[in-house]
């Protein structure tokens, strides 16, 4: 689902999709990157990013909010304090202090590994994973994973940005998983 399939009547998504900014050849040559950072800046564009996925999940009974680091980790406790959940920060390797548990992944260039503190989820909690971008879906599925495995149930997963050609969504289908996300990618440079 996205916030944009019922149009949109009071301008949020368009102003939203205009704070962001597209880089070419970021980090390397052919990417065509989705910078948030322009959002950021933008006070009523940010506020209304956080306010539409917490009116999409407030009746949800969700009691995590995992991140995904590091963009994840912008939005998600925004979020989480709205809706009354705790925030998960979901980090890469060796990046969190004490025990942890690991979900490893392949990418499209290679592998990598989500860490959380042991006890951070509990069976019976109710998870809702955040990033900024789902492209092939390969890191939120490591989340989920990772989520299921420590005994959450993961009840969706949202994203400022899809990138619709690489089919995350198809990915996150797969596993039962409702994909809610803002605004589609831009592929035409942006200046901001």
């Amino acid at each position: 689902m996205s916030a944009g399939e019922n149009g949109d009547p009071d301008g949020r998504i368009n102003g939203i999709k205009s704070a962001l900014r597209v880089i070419p050849n970021f980090p390397k040559p052919g990417i065509m990157f989705q910078d948030i950072t322009t959002l950021l800046l933008d006070p009523k564009a940010f506020k209304d990013t956080i306010d539409l996925f917490v009116e999409h999940y407030k009746h949800e009974s969700i009691s995590v909010i995992a991140g995904i680091e590091a963009r994840g980790f912008i939005f998600g406790p925004s979020i989480a304090l709205a809706i009354g959940a705790k925030f998960v920060p979901l980090r890469k390797p060796k990046k969190l202090p004490g025990e942890v548990i690991s979900e490893k992944y392949i990418l499209e260039y290679g592998s990598d590994c989500l860490e959380m503190h042991v006890g951070a989820v509990k069976s019976g909690d109710r998870a809702l994973v955040v990033d900024d971008l789902i492209a092939t879906g390969g890191t939120i599925c490591a989340a989920i994973n990772l989520l299921e495995r420590a005994g959450a149930e993961v009840v969706g997963c949202a994203s400022v940005i899809e990138v619709p050609d690489l089919k995350g969504r198809e990915r996150l289908k797969s596993h039962g998983k409702e994909l809610y996300v803002l605004v589609e990618s831009q592929f035409e440079p942006t200046t901001q």
